[in-house]
C-alpha cells in the first residue's frame, strides 16, 4: 500500500509539529526572562536569574507530568495528585514546625534536614496508603483515593487547629511559607531535585506505549499483557515522589497540574503519550516562566 503524503495544513497540525512550536516558545520566553529590565550586567543577571529559571523549568515539569500520569492511572481527567493529600500534609508540617520550634527556631531550623524530612514524610505516606489498601481486585484503587480524600480532609482539620494555636507573629512566619518561592531555594537541594526528577521522567517516558494501552481500560489493558497491578504500583510511586519533591522544594502549587494538563490535551490533540507527556511538561514550563 502507498502512503499518500502529508499535505501542508496535515503537517502543521501533527503532534511533532505542535511540539515544536512549543519548544520555540519556550525558548523565547526563557530568553526573555533572562535578558528583560536587566539592571546590572549580563553575566550578574544570567548568574542571578538562572538558578530561578532552573527551578521553574524542573517544578513545572515534575508537576505537569505527575498530573497527566495520575489522570491516565485513575482514567479520570478532573483529577490531580493533589485528591491524596500532599498539599495538606505539607501544610501541617509547616505549621507542627513553626509550633514546636517557635519562630526563631522555624528560620535557622537546617533546610536540608526539612526537605529530606517533608520528602520523605509524603512519599511514606503513599507507601502506607498503597500497602493498606491497595490489592489486585479492579476496585483497589477507589479505596485508595478515597483513603487519600479522607486523610486530606483529617491533615486540613489538623491544620486549622494548628493555626488556632499560633500568635500572631508565628503565624504570619507560617503564612509566608505556604506560598510557593521559586527565588530562595537550596543550589544543592535544587540539583539533586533535577537529577531525581529528570531520571524518573526519562524512565516514564520509555513506557509510553504502556501508557497508551492503559487509556483502553483495566480489562483491555489486561488482555493486551499489561501487568496492571506492577504498573499501578509503579506510577503511583513516580507521581508521589515527583510532587513530593517538587513541593518539598517550592511549597504546593494549587490547581496549577490540572490547569496545564488540560492545555496539554487540547494542544497535542492526540492520546499518544510520547506526545502527551512532552506536551504537558513544555506547557508547565512555559506558564511558569
Amino acid at each position: 500500500m502507498h502512503k499518500h503524503p502529508m499535505t501542508i495544513g496535515q503537517l502543521i497540525r501533527s503532534p511533532a509539529m505542535r511540539l515544536l512550536f512549543l519548544i520555540t516558545l519556550l525558548i523565547i520566553a526563557i530568553a526573555l526572562y533572562l535578558t528583560w529590565d536587566m539592571k546590572a550586567s549580563l553575566a550578574f543577571t544570567l548568574k542571578y536569574r538562572s538558578k530561578k529559571l532552573a527551578t521553574l523549568l524542573i517544578v513545572g515539569t515534575a508537576v505537569a507530568i505527575s498530573t497527566v500520569l495520575f489522570q491516565t492511572l485513575t482514567e479520570n481527567k478532573i483529577l490531580t495528585p493533589g485528591i491524596m493529600g500532599f498539599d495538606s500534609l505539607y501544610v501541617l508540617v509547616q505549621g507542627l514546625l513553626v509550633l514546636t520550634l517557635g519562630v526563631s527556631g522555624f528560620n535557622s531550623f537546617n533546610p536540608y534536614v526539612k526537605w529530606v524530612a517533608e520528602t520523605s514524610l509524603m512519599i511514606a505516606c503513599t507507601a502506607l496508603l498503597y500497602r493498606m489498601f491497595f490489592r489486585q481486585s479492579s476496585q483497589s484503587l477507589q479505596f485508595l483515593l478515597l483513603a487519600g480524600i479522607v486523610l486530606g480532609i483529617l491533615f486540613s482539620s489538623a491544620s486549622g487547629l494548628v493555626f488556632r494555636l499560633l500568635d500572631p507573629t508565628e503565624f504570619s512566619v507560617l503564612q509566608d511559607s505556604l506560598f510557593a518561592s521559586f527565588s530562595m531555594v537550596d543550589p544543592t537541594m535544587l540539583a539533586i531535585s533535577i537529577v531525581v526528577i529528570a531520571t524518573l521522567v526519562f524512565y516514564i517516558w520509555r513506557k509510553h506505549a504502556i501508557l497508551d494501552v492503559m487509556l483502553l481500560g483495566r480489562h483491555c489493558a489486561t488482555n493486551l499483557g499489561v501487568n496492571l497491578n506492577r504498573m499501578t504500583k509503579e506510577l503511583l510511586v513516580i507521581v508521589a515522589i515527583l510532587v513530593s519533591v517538587s513541593t518539598a522544594l517550592v511549597g504546593p502549587i494549587t490547581f496549577f497540574g490540572l490547569l496545564v494538563a488540560h492545555l496539554a490535551y487540547r494542544l497535542a490533540a492526540t492520546y499518544q503519550h510520547k506526545f502527551l507527556l512532552p506536551s504537558a511538561a513544555l506547557l508547565g514550563m512555559l506558564v511558569l516562566v
